[in-house]
């Protein structure tokens, strides 16, 4: 919430932001070594004892246990596909998808940036609960990107920069349970390609995916616009850094994903399929550059259709098709370019068009056809959604904060299956949707590198010239783009979501990591 500010602490503050900066100008590399600056386990503390040895149970071994395969892509916009609504780009193949399967319309990251996103998918727990709540740099990672957390954390308070990064998790815990894991208890065989950006396994084994329940391993370990990016097999780095040849990426991780099919046929097997693109910096292969009417990020994404109509194409021609689960989506909003259709904000902004992407699911005559679904639900659900599918029971030693959506995909139940979802900004509690219902509690006013476009105004300074617009409530029903606040229409409502918010942070601070007290 905006605080009281007189316009001589205006001044005061605005002082202390050009001393900060000013000094990391003169001052050079050692500038940031005075600023303190806290791990996960200072602010969650440790994992209990024991819970690295949490045994996974099998529940069901006559479940039906498909095959999956999750195609996770990496700023792909709400409104960046044909079947969304997008008229520049070219996407039959995804649009087939929505054809012989599903496509949901209000599917929720957990995260607006990549990393707490991907944690979330893999787990199935708030990202805060595994302290993943920003994005893991390398430790190579040129210093002025260190720097920039460094001095981001120092104005954080003064609303200036609010990165969190700084205070991300290194990387996910041998101690989270991930949805490989859970799956090879069930037989499964294991496989992912692509950007991990679960920490960097270059530096530290420890976060390699390998080590975290995937049997085979092809891909990078974070964004690309981060350097060094190394490109691995399994545990093996096959080339240092990709630099700018990133435009054959796409086309490798095709080829590695359908020998991983062929390898793994009949099954069971779960492949997890993270694309490099359409994130920053853009790279088409020669074959789709310059071939979209939407430019680069056109091409790049047009280059990732084909790549799902070459999977299709192969389980088909396996005859798997019938009894595989092929999910496609993306892990957060667009960034500097990207659409997010209809909805206000983007990539790293707790409004609609960060959070919400496309969602389609298609596994024939058992996910209806051609279906169409406004049903809310997250990314967090796909967790207990497979280990349902496989017979593997959930780990009960600790909070799964997402809920089996089988009867959603199929049709046959649409109630939501949350209560309320929270909107995080890293590990920032902004905001919540009941609902036809939004609430905002508050908004950063900055995310690194992108500004906000809206952010509370110091009452001292606004109140008397544009009233007290905070905190925020939105009717998504009538207004999906988040364009009227109507809280003074309608002040219980605002209260009541205002209440299972504060009751959520309460249980959140009481039990951080989400463990079972004994």
């Amino acid at each position: 919430m905006a605080t009281e500010l007189s316009r001589r602490e205006l001044l005061k503050k605005s002082f202390k932001i050009g001393a900060v900066l000013g000094g990391v100008a003169i001052l050079g590399t050692g500038t940031y070594r005075f600023l303190k600056v806290p791990s996960i386990e200072d602010l969650y503390g440790t994992y209990p004892d024991g819970a690295a040895d949490y045994p996974l149970r099998r529940s069901d071994t006559q479940a039906v246990a498909p095959n999956v395969i999750i195609v996770c892509c990496d700023d792909l916009g709400y409104g960046d596909l044909g079947c969304y609504g997008n008229q520049a780009l070219r996407t039959p193949a995804i649009d087939n998808l929505a054809t012989t399967g599903s496509r949901f319309t209000e599917y929720y990251a957990c995260s607006a940036v990549c990393a707490p996103s991907r944690a979330g998918l893999l787990t199935g727990r708030y990202p805060f609960r595994t302290g993943i709540i920003g994005n893991p740099f390398p430790k190579e990672e040129p210093y002025t990107r260190v720097l920039a957390r460094k001095v981001g954390d120092a104005l954080k308070g003064i609303g200036v920069l609010d990165t969190r990064e700084n205070v991300s998790g290194m990387g996910l815990s041998e101690i989270e349970i991930t949805m490989a894991e859970g799956l090879k208890k069930a037989g499964y065989r294991t496989g992912m390609v692509g950007k991990w950006h679960l920490g960097d396994y270059n530096k530290q084994p420890e976060f390699n995916p390998r080590r975290h329940g995937f049997d085979t391993y092809f891909g990078v370990p974070h964004s690309n616009d981060m350097i060094p990016c190394p490109l691995f097999r399994n545990e093996e780095m096959l080339e240092e850094d990709i630099g700018t040849n990133q435009a054959r990426l796409t086309g490798l991780y095709t080829k590695e994903a359908l020998a991983f099919i062929e390898e793994s046929a009949p099954g069971p097997f779960f492949l997890y399929f993270a694309h490099t693109f359409p994130h920053q910096p853009l790279y088409a292969s020669e074959a789709f550059e310059k071939q979209s009417m939407a430019g680069l990020f056109g091409d790049t994404v047009e280059e990732i259709d084909w790549s799902v109509g070459e999977i299709v194409k192969r389980l088909r021609e396996k005859g798997l098709e019938y009894n595989t689960l092929i999910i496609f989506s993306s892990d957060n909003g667009p960034w500097y370019e990207g659409s997010p259709g209809s909805f206000r904000g983007r990539k790293g902004q707790s409004y609609e068009g960060g959070f919400r992407v496309p969602f389609i699911a298609a596994w024939p005559e058992t996910i209806p056809a051609g279906r169409v679904s406004n049903t809310p639900f997250m990314n967090l659900d796909l967790y207990p959604t497979l280990f349902h599918l496989a017979g593997v029971e959930l780990p009960g030693d600790r909070i799964i904060d997402g809920r089996n959506i089988y009867q959603l995909l199929t049709g046959e139940d649409d109630k939501a299956p949350h209560e309320a979802i929270f909107f995080y900004h890293y590990d920032i509690l902004e905001g919540v949707r009941m609902g036809r219902w939004k609430y905002f509690e508050r908004i950063n006013r900055y995310v690194w590198p992108v500004p906000m476009d809206a952010a509370p105004i110091p009452d001292a300074l606004g109140k008397k010239q544009m009233g007290n617009r905070w905190p925020l409530l939105y009717d998504l029903e009538n207004d999906p783009g988040e364009n009227y606040n109507v809280i003074n229409t309608y002040p219980d409502v605002a209260r009541r979501l205002k209440s299972t918010m504060d009751a959520w942070e309460r249980a959140a601070r009481r039990d951080p990591r989400g463990f079972a007290k004994g």
